[in-house]
């Protein structure tokens, strides 16, 4: 067929040109506007154990009722969620976290000879504005790592897990240095291994989007009161990513979805300065 280049087929192709042009540069642009990676992501370790104890005080070795001697530490999460390039609260994710104590054991560790001991582990959901609340001790330390805190987050459909992510917490290492003077951390020498030196600290995050220093990201921020000290973590999940790649031991399970209900912190969110004390 011959057209006649006088007719609107033409302009109206310049026009269509023109339109999907347009729609092209507002996808890149959109595409270029959400730039939020998500927390890096580190071992698990050999640690973690799925006690299925929701609660916020984890101090308490529920097996004798004795408490953890150390610097008291309260700790707020927030989780965080990447949406249509967007950042909102994280809501009913459960929270697990573990750390040694004051000399360095983990429990419930045959190798450590805490085998039925359940001190300094816990998990707790997240409200409505993505925060779980912890009380728990100052870590220890031992050989060959840093001062830091373990943290597991899992998101449970129908019953089922549908979403994992493992990571870890560090400490400045000036601020390790102030509390390992006081009892009972003082009984022991000094530590082998700063931040600089522990490799997980240092390298890669498990996905590989941080190349180096994945802790760097993952420090926590820290406030010393007159008789304990409360600390803030930050944590940026990005479900379209999926479970993190490292999870020795399978997905742990439905462990997420205890009896206890939710515990959540007092009124105003901050765990109140006479627990902390008591």
């Amino acid at each position: 067929m011959k057209i006649d280049k006088n007719t609107s087929v033409f302009p109206l192709r310049r026009q269509l040109i023109k339109a999907f042009a347009g729609a092209a540069f507002v996808g890149l642009a959109r595409a270029q506007q959400c730039t939020t990676i998500g927390s890096p992501s580190l071992t698990e370790g050999p640690y973690f154990v799925d006690e299925d104890l929701i609660r916020t005080d984890i101090r308490v070795d529920p097996s004798d009722g004795s408490v953890q001697p150390g610097y008291p530490l309260s700790l707020t999460i927030n989780l965080q969620q990447v949406k249509d390039c967007a950042l909102t609260p994280l809501t009913g994710a459960y929270v697990d976290i573990w750390h040694c104590n004051a000399a360095g054991v983990y429990s419930d560790i045959s190798a450590q000879t805490s085998t039925g001991r359940k001190f300094l582990r816990g998990y707790q959901p997240t409200d409505r504005h993505g925060n779980a609340y912890f009380l728990t001790v100052y870590p220890g330390w031992y050989t060959g790592r840093s001062v830091h805190i373990h943290v597991k987050v899992r998101i449970f459909t129908l019953g089922a897990e549908s979403y994992e992510f493992t990571s870890q917490f560090f400490f400045d290492d000036a601020f390790s240095d102030d509390v390992f003077t006081l009892a009972p951390y003082n009984t022991r020498g000094a530590r082998d291994t700063r931040n600089a030196s522990d490799g997980i600290y240092s390298g890669a995050s498990s996905t590989g989007t941080i190349t180096t220093g994945s802790g760097s990201y993952l420090l926590l921020k820290l406030n010393k009161n007159a008789s304990w000290a409360d600390a803030q973590a930050n944590l940026i999940c990005d479900l379209s990513l999926g479970s993190s790649p490292d999870q020795p031991g399978g997905t742990g399970g439905g462990g997420g979805m205890g009896p206890g209900g939710p515990g959540g912190p007092p009124p105003g969110g901050l765990i109140p300065p006479s627990l902390i004390r008591g």
